[in-house]
This record gives C-alpha cells, sequence and structure tokens, in this order.
C-alpha cells in the first residue's frame, strides 16, 4: 500500500517526549500490563489524538468505534489476534456472535466499516450473522457495497430473555451501535453477554467522565516516564444546563471558556509556547462531530448568530444540546503536501493497539474540528503498527511517532476502562 508521507512542524518538546517514551519503552510496557490485571479494557475503541509540535494529546475517544475500513488490511491479523482474545475472556466457550450495527444504512462508508468487522470476527473463528434493530427493516435485507462486495442485515427477535434472528441463535451480542437515541427495549435485560456494556452509549456517556478519568491516568503516567502530565492532557471543564436556542447559559458557557483559556495562556508562557490558545465546545454525548465549534474568546461565545445557534443545539438523533465539554484546544501541525490538515486516529481491540489512520480535511483549518459531517475528509491508513519501535532510529521516524500514538491511545483506552467502572449502574455493579 502506497501511504503519502505526513509533513510535521516539529518543535522540542514533542521530541522530547517521545525520546523518553523510546527510553521507557520496558517500564511503559510494564505498567500497561499491570493495569490491565486491574481493569478490563473495553471490547474496542478509536481514539482521536491532536499532534501540536509541543503536544499529543487525545481529545475524543469512541467505544463504538466506526472506520475499520480505513484501516491498512495488512494488519488485518492483529485485529483478528486481538478479537480472539477479548472475546475467549468474555465466554471462552462462544462460537456464535451476533453483531449489531447503527440503524443509517444508506451511509456506504459505515456499512464498508461493518463487513470489515464482520470479516475480521468470521476470521477470528465465530459464525456470525448481522443483526439489526432498525424497525424500517422488517425481512433479511441484502445492501450492496462500493467494493463490489455485500452484507444481509436480518431484523432481530426478542425470544424470553434472549434475541436471536431467524435459525441463529447468538452466544452473546457486539453492538456496533452507540446507542445515542437510548437503549431499545429488544436489547434490555437479556441473558445474553453484551459488549460494549449498555452504559457506554451515548445516551448516558459523557466526555466529561472519561476526561476525568484521564486526569488519573495521565499524572499516573506522567510520574512514571517524568514528565509534566499537561504534554499528554488537554484541560477541560463541563457546563450544563444549556439551551442554545434561547441562550440560557450563555454566561457560565463564556465563563468556563475563560477559564480554560487562562489557564492555557499560564501554561503557553510558563512553557514559553509562541501560539495563541483556543478551546473547543463540544456537546458532552455523541460523535459525528457534531454540536462543535472552535472559540478564542469568551466574546465569541456571546456573539453567536443563530446559525451556529443552530448548529450547536442538536446533535445526532435529533438530540438537544444542553450539556457541552469545553475543552483545551490541541491545533494540530502535521499536513499532507503541506496544504491538507490531518490528524491521526488510532483503532484498538480489548488491550492492542491494531492500527490507525489521518482523517485529513482539505477545508478545515489546523485550529478547527476536523471530523465534519458533509465536509470532505480522505483518510490515510498507517503503513506501519502503533506497537513495533525503532530503538535505532530518530524519535520522529514512522515507527516510531506510531509508537508515541499507540501509547496515548491506550493511556485513553485505560481512561475508557476506568470510565465505565465509575459509571456502571448500581444494579449491575451489586450484581459483580
Amino acid at each position: 500500500m502506497t501511504v503519502p508521507r505526513l509533513a510535521t512542524a516539529l518543535t522540542g518538546p514533542l521530541l522530547d517526549l517521545e525520546r523518553k517514551m523510546l527510553a521507557a519503552q520496558p517500564d511503559i510496557e510494564g505498567w500497561f500490563r499491570e493495569q490491565w490485571l486491574d481493569h478490563t479494557p473495553p471490547f474496542y475503541g478509536s481514539v482521536d489524538l491532536r499532534n501540536s509540535g509541543y503536544k499529543l494529546a487525545p481529545v475524543d475517544m469512541n467505544l463504538f468505534p466506526g472506520g475499520f475500513n480505513n484501516l491498512n488490511p495488512d494488519f488485518t491479523s492483529l485485529c483478528v489476534q486481538a478479537a480472539q482474545m477479548a472475546l475467549e475472556k468474555t465466554c471462552p466457550e462462544a462460537r456464535r456472535l451476533l453483531l449489531i450495527p447503527e440503524n443509517h444504512t444508506r451511509n456506504q462508508f459505515y456499512l464498508q466499516n461493518v463487513a470489515t468487522l464482520a470479516r475480521i470476527l468470521r476470521f477470528a473463528g465465530f459464525n456470525l450473522h448481522l443483526g439489526t434493530i432498525n424497525p424500517e427493516i422488517t425481512a433479511p435485507t441484502t445492501f450492496e457495497l462500493p467494493d463490489g462486495g455485500s452484507l444481509t442485515l436480518e431484523p432481530v427477535r426478542r425470544e424470553g430473555n434472549r434475541i436471536k434472528v431467524d435459525g441463529f441463535d447468538p452466544c452473546f451480542i457486539l453492538l456496533n451501535n452507540d446507542l445515542s437515541a437510548g437503549v431499545p427495549a429488544v436489547l434490555k435485560g437479556l441473558e445474553q453477554d453484551l459488549l460494549p456494556p449498555l452504559h457506554a452509549g451515548w445516551f448516558s456517556r459523557r466526555k466529561t467522565n472519561h476526561f476525568q478519568a484521564y486526569d488519573g491516568v495521565a499524572a499516573e503516567f506522567a510520574e512514571l516516564i517524568g514528565i509534566d502530565p499537561w504534554y499528554i492532557n488537554p484541560y477541560f471543564g463541563h457546563v450544563d444546563r444549556l439551551d442554545f436556542q434561547s441562550r440560557e447559559g450563555e454566561e457560565r458557557l463564556a465563563a468556563e471558556v475563560e477559564r480554560v483559556l487562562a489557564l492555557t495562556v499560564a501554561k503557553y508562557r510558563e512553557l514559553g509556547i509562541d501560539e495563541r490558545p483556543y478551546a473547543i465546545v463540544k456537546a458532552n454525548a455523541g460523535t459525528y462531530g457534531m454540536g462543535v465549534m472552535s472559540v478564542r474568546s469568551p466574546e465569541e461565545v456571546l456573539s453567536l448568530n443563530r446559525k451556529q445557534r443552530n448548529k450547536m443545539a442538536v446533535v445526532k438523533e435529533g438530540l438537544e444540546v444542553s450539556d457541552v465539554i469545553v475543552q483545551e484546544g490541541v491545533p494540530t501541525f502535521e499536513t499532507v503536501d503541506d496544504e491538507a490538515v490531518a490528524e491521526p486516529v488510532v483503532y484498538m481491540i480489548d488491550r492492542f493497539v491494531v492500527g490507525g489512520f489521518y482523517r485529513v480535511h482539505t477545508e478545515r483549518g489546523i485550529d478547527q474540528n476536523l471530523n465534519a459531517p458533509g465536509m470532505y475528509f480522505k483518510p490515510l491508513a498507517f503503513d506501519t503498527p502503533c506497537s513495533m519501535p525503532d530503538s535505532s532510529a530518530q524519535p520522529d521516524c514512522a515507527p516510531n511517532r506510531f509508537y508515541a500514538y499507540g501509547v496515548v491511545a491506550r493511556l485513553a483506552l485505560l481512561a475508557g476502562s476506568r470510565e465505565l467502572e465509575a459509571t456502571r449502574p448500581v444494579e449491575l455493579a451489586e450484581m459483580a
């Protein structure tokens, strides 16, 4: 596979961070092994990273990742082995798996993700069917894919405390549906194992809970390798009880933006970073880059026009936004052909990094959200794994850069594990 090379504006801090990670690799890997003895990793996840040249930090963590079709196919064996280990831990006797995707069947890119994920799971040795909870699909329906392949979705039906498709009774269920609109009745109270757990869905999950867990993870890791945790951790805050349409809570949001910007200004001054800080305001739940804006002053929050307020007011499934995370903006200094900005997205199954890609956008700036619905972006698959650094090469060569990506992504995955433990519903915790 031919992968375009990326030009990165490098400065001392990031190179120093990469050097420390390479020098501490045995300690880092041993620390992760210890963490996974105490915390069960999510079945899978993807992490959006930002590399500013002076900071490498996660800015989002998805527990229902789409985009497996964008990974380098040369790494399929990594995905298969990781999936085998993850599923064997959950149910060693399992042979039959039901994968339930999102309902938006008109999205060809997403359907290709489902097909790729299904292929990985079948290679892992599971008898797999694709079930759907889309009420519009009442009989097995085949969808043709742009690459010449196809996939068939079968409507699920409930029998007692189990769900099935015709002629197929699965041992457990894997969700690739993030439950933004809530948990449908058909999935409640099942006796079958279900991954990720229902409370990982965006109907209840909050990004602020994730980054609160990440604060602890980043602090522990920073102490391990001797760095300031800020280099891998963005400042953030939380504002709820908002109504963008009526402008209720606008002053509180502006105040929180001011606080996050002030923290960033102080850190820039301390470290001699000559950049103008900005903040990202985004819905505290949800994906697809909806409900996101970039601001450089609290005044920008107070002067949103009607179009901007409408854009922030609603996200996926038409859900209203009343709760946001205010996050330190981490600019991306990675570009393709010196013009299109890019950011790495790292994919994991169980505790293993299985690949990643660069999200590239030709119409966005270094301080903007690149995951923009309806806008052009082109994924570029990583051409080397994220688990095999080259100690004889420079810190910023591709294997070593990707290793740093993989380390920070695994920190976010560990935070995801702790987050799910902390937010587990009481009735489930009492049954454990």
